[in-house]
């Protein structure tokens, strides 16, 4: 189970995820997250992985696939609030961290990031 939230501030999209990023919640990104970024022209996404309970090669590529949205749109992909050892292990060893900017928290990139 995957709940999102998201939210517009300042010309950067925050999604925050809840439950599991895997196989089978992959499609409620591609619906809500990605359909939002194309259809209103985003450049710039967060993902607040505060509450992400797990996550799978699946939920790995999802966040790597919104990585190249943000790219080819001239913008960034960020990550913040990894509050889950094992999530957070998982994303460093397969090298997710070294595309996608890790940072503190929302606030950290609100004040980071001019748009």
């Amino acid at each position: 189970m995957l709940e999102t939230t998201l939210e517009f501030r300042k010309g950067i999209l925050f999604v925050r995820l809840n439950g599991e990023l895997s196989k089978t919640t992959t499609s409620i990104l591609q619906i809500e997250v990605t359909d939002t970024i194309l259809q209103n022209g985003i450049q710039n996404v967060v993902f607040n992985m505060d509450h992400l309970k797990s996550i799978d090669m699946k939920g790995m590529s999802s966040l790597l696939y919104h990585y190249e949205i943000c790219k080819n749109r001239k913008g960034n992909c960020y990550i913040c609030n990894i509050s889950d050892e094992w999530v957070y292990m998982k994303l460093k060893k397969n090298r997710i961290l070294n595309y996608l900017h890790e940072m503190d928290n929302e606030l950290t990139i609100l004040q980071a990031v001019t748009v």
